[in-house]
């Protein structure tokens, strides 16, 4: 009689445990489903792709990285980015936004045609010292957005040269 009651208790405690493992599973799963029919939202905006192909325009920029070295706190400085459209199509920038408040950007409204130059120009007023980086993002129609990176160490009004 013992014995069966063990065996019993054995059985018992094995479908107890399979059965709680079970409840435990179960919730898991039903929560992943769940997070997959739930919509993404990214931190950052999405850059739509354009179909790219070989006629597409293309960006060549004198240069991509500008150091202002030393600039006064305070005081707004600027560098002016030219490109060529290397491509064979018109080159169209539809948005160009930057990291942070304290930067501005300009540029070229207009599509810029096949071997015609176009501007990017980034404007930076420094509130507080120290080194900065400033990255700028260009969004066009080459299917890849560009970025362009302003640099350099804001110091005090007394301690810096002045820059135009």
């Amino acid at each position: 009689m013992l014995d069966n009651f063990l065996i019993a208790l054995t059985i018992l405690k094995f479908f107890m445990n399979n059965v709680l493992f079970l409840l435990f599973l179960l919730p898991a799963f039903t929560l992943a489903q769940d997070k997959k029919a739930l919509p993404t939202v990214s931190a950052t905006p999405s850059v739509q792709k354009v179909q790219m192909h070989d006629n597409a325009g293309a960006f060549r920029f004198v240069e991509e990285t500008w150091d202002f070295k030393e600039i006064s706190q305070g005081i707004p400085v600027s560098h002016v980015y030219e490109y060529e459209n290397s491509g064979k199509e018109p080159l169209i920038i539809s948005q160009v936004t930057a990291s942070c408040g304290c930067t501005t950007p300009e540029w070229t409204k207009e599509p810029v045609l096949p071997g015609k130059r176009g501007i990017v120009k980034v404007t930076y007023n420094a509130a507080k010292e120290g080194t900065f980086t400033k990255t700028v993002t260009i969004l066009s129609n080459t299917g890849a957005p560009k970025y362009l990176t302003i640099k350099g160490d804001v110091v005090s009004n007394m301690d810096a040269p002045a820059h135009q």
